[in-house]
C-alpha cells in the first residue's frame, strides 16, 4: 500500500533516475497540476520558495493523493523543522549548506531514530499515510527515510569524502547556482559552468563509490537527461515557476504568430 514511500529510497539507490517536480509555489492546485503530468516525486522548496507549513502540509498530501513521495528542501541549519516534515509524511529531507562531517552527523541525528540518530518519535500523519504500525514504523524509519545533503560550497565539495562517510546520510544533492559562486569566488553565477561541471561530474563518481544517493538541482529537462547519463538519480527539471513561464511565453509566441 505505500512502497511509492518506503520504497522510494531503494529505488533512488538502484535507479532509475526519479525526475522531481520542484515546487516553489505555495498554492496547492501547482503542485497537483505538475504530479499530473508523469513526475516522480515533488520537492517542496522551504528555502527558497513561498511555502508556509500549511503549503508543505497539503502538498505532502496532494503527493500522497497521486502515489508520489514528496521531499522538502529545508532551510539551512533548520533541522528540528526537517523532523517535523518527517513527522508529517514526507519521505525525504534535502539539506542545503552542508559544508562538514560534522554540519552532516548534527542532519542524520535530528532526522534519524537510534542507532543512528536520536530522532524525536511523534510521527502520527506520516503512519496514517503508510499505514505501519508504531513498532513496523520504527523498524522500517531508518532505512525508508531519505536524509540528503546538499552540496553548494567550496567546502563542502572539498569535504565530500567525510561528508559521505557520515553512517545515515543517504546521498548529496549538488546545487549547481550557489557551487558556481563558490568555486568563482562570486564571479559568477552559472549552473552550467565548466568548473560545475567537472565538479558534477566527480561527485557521481565518488558517491556512487560510496553507495549512496547522487541528486542534483537540473534548470531544465535537457540538464537532466545529461546528469541521468552520469548516473544521478534524483534529478528535478526546472522549477514550476520556469514551468509555467515556458510555456506562457510558447504559447504566447504562437499566439502573435
Amino acid at each position: 500500500m505505500s512502497d511509492h514511500l518506503t520504497g522510494f529510497r531503494a529505488r533512488l539507490q538502484a535507479g532509475p533516475t526519479a525526475f522531481a517536480a520542484w515546487c516553489a509555489m505555495r498554492e496547492p492546485a501547482v503542485a497537483e497540476t505538475i504530479l499530473k503530468e508523469g513526475f516522480d516525486c515533488a520537492v517542496l522548496d522551504w528555502q527558497h520558495g513561498y511555502h508556509d507549513q500549511a503549503s508543505i502540509e497539503a502538498g505532502i498530501l496532494i503527493a500522497q493523493a497521486y502515489r508520489k513521495p514528496a521531499m522538502v528542501r529545508i532551510g539551512v541549519g533548520d533541522f528540528a523543522g526537517a523532523a517535523r516534515f518527517l513527522d508529517w509524511g514526507a519521505v525525504g529531507i534535502i539539506a542545503p549548506m552542508i559544508n562538514s562531517a560534522a554540519d552532516a552527523k548534527a542532519l542524520v541525528d535530528f532526522l534519524k531514530y537510534p542507532p543512528l540518530g536520536s530522532r524525536s518519535w511523534g510521527p502520527m500523519r506520516a503512519m496514517g499515510l503508510t499505514g505501519l504500525s508504531n513498532g513496523e514504523h520504527l523498524e522500517r524509519a531508518n532505512d525508508s527515510s531519505i536524509v540528503i545533503a546538499m552540496i553548494e560550497t567550496r567546502e563542502g565539495f572539498a569535504a565530500l569524502d567525510e561528508i559521505l562517510a557520515v553512517p545515515g546520510l543517504d546521498g548529496v544533492f549538488v546545487g549547481p547556482s550557489d557551487l558556481s559562486i563558490a568555486l568563482t569566488n562570486g564571479a559568477t553565477i552559472d549552473p552550467l559552468y565548466a568548473e560545475v561541471d567537472a565538479a558534477v561530474q566527480v561527485i557521481a563518481q565518488k558517491t556512487r563509490a560510496a553507495g549512496k544517493i547522487v541528486s542534483a538541482f537540473c534548470p531544465d529537462g535537457k540538464r537532466a537527461n545529461e546528469l541521468a547519463k552520469l548516473g544521478y538519480t534524483l534529478l528535478s527539471v526546472g522549477t514550476d515557476g520556469f514551468l509555467l513561464r515556458s510555456a506562457a511565453r510558447a504559447e504566447l509566441a504562437r499566439a502573435k504568430g
